[in-house]
C-alpha cells in the first residue's frame, strides 16, 4: 500500500509540473507574440504626413514628452512612447533641444533620435573684429538662446566664428564656449609665434591683432599690416592706427558712435574730426607710446596668426588703394606719394557722386 501512494504522489507532482511547465510555456508564447504586436506598433509609420519639429524642455519627464508628442499628431498613444521607452532605452535619458521630426517617423525613431541627442543645430555668427558691446547685443537678440544675458566680458576675450547650439542653450553658456575657445586658440597661437617678436605676453598679441583686425579690409593683407605694426614697435615708432581713435573716441563720449562708428548729430557715419585725433584717450596710438591699454576689439583666428607670423617686409606706412585694399610703403616719400593718390581718387569719386545726382 506504501509503495502504490507513492507513486501517486509522484504521478500527481510530475501532472502538476507539466501543467506548470505547459502554463509557462503559453506564458512565454503569449509574451512574445504581445512584444512583437507592441513592436509592430511602435514601428508602424507615424500618422504626421509632414515634418514637423518638436522640442524637449530641460528637464522634461518621459511622461510629459509623450503627452506632447500625442498632442501634436507625431505619436498614436502617449503611453506607447513611455512604454517602448522602458523596454527599448530605459537607460538613456531623452536629451533636450529642438528636434527635426521627419514625415510618418515612427515612435522608435523619434524616440531614437531624442536618446541620441540628435538636435538640430543653429548657426550664431560673431564677425572678426566685433567688440564686445556688439557680442552682448548678438547674445540678447538672439531667439535660439535662453536665460539672463551675463555680464560683459574684457574687450578681447571672446573668439569671434560661427557657433552652432541646440535651441535653449543659455546666453552665458554660449558665452563661455567664446571665452573658452578664445584661451585655446591664443595658447597655442602663442605657442607657435615667430621668434622676437617685439611683444611681451599673449595679452599683447591679442592687444596688437585687434588692431591688425580693425586695419585690414582684405583678409589677404592682414600678414602684411601685422608688419607695418610689428616694425613700428621694433624702431620705435606710435602706431598711429586710427580704430584706436575711434574706440578711444567712443569709449569716451559713447553719443558720438553707433555700432563702433563715429555719426554726426544725425547719426550718419563721418569721419575723425581733427579734434579727435589730437585726444588722448588713452587709447589714441597716435598720442601714446606702443600699445593701448586693452584690445579695442575682438580679433579672429586669422589676425592672431597673421600678428604672431608677420610678413616679412621692411614696410612701414599703408594708406587705402580705393578698392578695399592698400598701398604699403616703406619710406615716409613714398606713403606721402600713395596719400596724394588716395586723396586725387577720392576727388574724383566725389566728383562722380555729384555729377551723378
Amino acid at each position: 500500500m506504501a509503495r502504490h501512494g507513492r507513486r501517486g504522489r509522484e504521478r500527481t507532482r510530475s501532472g502538476l509540473l507539466s501543467v506548470v511547465f505547459s502554463l509557462a510555456v503559453v506564458g512565454a508564447v503569449a509574451a512574445l507574440v504581445a512584444f512583437f504586436a507592441f513592436s509592430s506598433q511602435v514601428d508602424r509609420p507615424g500618422p504626421h504626413d509632414s515634418g514637423a519639429t518638436f522640442v524637449v524642455e530641460r528637464g522634461a519627464s518621459v511622461t510629459s514628452i509623450g503627452r506632447d508628442l500625442a498632442a501634436a499628431g507625431l505619436v498614436r498613444d502617449a503611453r506607447a512612447f513611455r512604454i517602448a521607452h522602458l523596454i527599448f532605452a530605459r537607460d538613456a535619458t531623452l536629451q533636450a533641444g529642438e528636434y527635426a521630426i521627419p514625415a510618418h517617423a515612427s515612435t522608435r525613431d523619434i524616440l531614437r533620435l531624442m536618446a541620441q541627442g540628435a538636435a538640430l543645430q543653429h548657426a550664431i555668427t560673431f564677425p572678426e573684429g566685433i567688440t564686445v558691446s556688439g557680442v552682448m547685443r548678438i547674445l540678447e537678440q538672439s531667439l535660439v538662446l535662453t536665460g539672463e544675458l551675463p555680464a560683459p566680458p574684457p574687450e578681447g576675450s571672446v573668439l569671434p566664428e560661427t557657433y552652432h547650439v541646440q535651441r535653449g542653450m543659455t546666453r552665458a553658456a554660449l558665452l563661455q564656449q567664446m571665452r573658452q575657445a578664445h584661451d585655446a586658440a591664443v595658447a597655442e597661437i602663442w605657442a607657435g609665434r615667430q621668434p622676437n617678436l617685439p611683444i611681451a605676453s599673449p595679452d599683447e598679441l591679442v592687444t596688437l591683432a585687434s588692431i591688425v583686425e580693425r586695419e585690414t579690409g582684405v583678409a589677404s593683407e592682414r600678414p602684411l599690416v601685422a608688419a607695418v605694426f610689428v616694425n613700428r614697435l621694433r624702431l620705435p615708432m606710435r602706431l598711429e592706427s586710427d580704430p584706436t581713435i575711434i574706440y578711444g573716441v567712443c569709449k569716451q563720449f559713447p553719443g558720438r558712435c553707433r555700432d563702433g562708428r563715429l555719426v554726426d548729430a544725425r547719426g550718419n557715419p563721418r569721419v575723425i574730426r581733427a579734434s579727435e585725433i589730437a585726444l588722448n584717450t588713452g587709447y589714441n596710438t597716435y598720442r601714446i607710446d606702443r600699445l593701448p591699454p586693452t584690445p579695442i576689439a575682438n580679433p579672429g583666428r586669422a589676425a592672431l596668426e597673421a600678428t604672431s607670423h608677420p610678413a616679412d617686409s621692411n614696410v612701414l606706412f599703408f594708406v587705402a588703394s580705393g578698392d578695399g585694399g592698400h598701398v604699403f610703403s616703406a619710406t615716409l616719400a613714398e606713403h606721402n606719394a600713395n596719400v596724394a593718390r588716395w586723396r586725387e581718387i577720392e576727388r574724383e569719386r566725389l566728383a562722380a557722386e555729384r555729377a551723378g545726382r
